[in-house]
């Protein structure tokens, strides 16, 4: 059925008005930002297939890319890049602002700033916080990203942006897309490299966090730091 088919108060545009975006279903948010259906399916209806299709529905949608979201049929490129697009408002809204000189106390902290940028991607990504001589954070660096399971870092890509920036110290991240946040063996062998290479270069390293799906864990807190 053509959402203008049904009651003025169940459809999506109208609840939003009247109610507010809270009071909408995940599939009718999804449809306001597909915004038209195909002359077959309303925006409704690819809404509600959408999020059938996407793993863990509604969170699948943080980690699609837009070509996955155009595989459903009536999905194409304008529709994918607005729903992308509000998945990374979504991140972006969730994260501190780092230009307002976000302090890092401890491992809580570095999870206030990534955990939702991080704890959904399907592939390890390898991040580098940098920070001033009062912990305030610089910048956060993207190092390199890898496969399911692994992403490969070298110091030089750690430390080169360090360096450039003055960076009193630094703090690295890295996601485990299965969603269990247990430093591996490789985990603590790179760490272990990344502290050696940064005391050569004046550069502390003070911890190693790792992201899962809603948890994370902090090296220097297990004692590998």
């Amino acid at each position: 059925m053509k959402i203008n088919g049904l009651p003025a108060d169940e459809r999506p545009v109208e609840k939003c008005l009247f109610g507010g975006p809270g009071v909408l279903s995940n599939a009718e948010l999804l449809a306001l930002v597909i915004h038209a259906g195909t002359p077959e399916r309303s925006a409704l209806a690819l809404a509600e297939e959408l999020l059938g299709k996407l793993d863990g529905g509604l969170r699948g949608l943080a980690a699609a890319s837009p070509q996955e979201l155009m595989e459903t049929k009536g999905i194409g490129k304008v529709k994918a890049c607005s729903l992308a697009a509000c998945a990374e408002l979504g991140r972006r809204l969730s994260r501190p602002d780092t230009a307002n000189g976000y302090v890092i106390k401890g491992a809580d902290d570095v999870a206030s700033l990534l955990m939702e940028e991080m704890r959904y991607e399907r592939k390890e990504h390898f991040k580098c916080v940098l920070l001033d001589t009062k912990g305030r954070v610089i910048t956060v660096e993207n190092v390199s990203t890898g496969d399911l399971s692994t992403t490969p870092v070298h110091p030089r890509e750690v430390f080169s942006p360090a360096v450039r920036k003055s960076a009193a110290s630094v703090i690295c991240v890295h996601n485990h897309p299965s969603g269990d946040p247990r430093p591996s063996g490789e985990d603590i062998a790179t760490t272990e490299r990344l502290i050696q290479a940064g005391s050569l270069l004046g550069i502390r390293v003070l911890d190693h966090v790792v992201i899962g799906d809603g948890r994370y864990a902090s090296m220097l807190n297990e004692g590998y730091l």
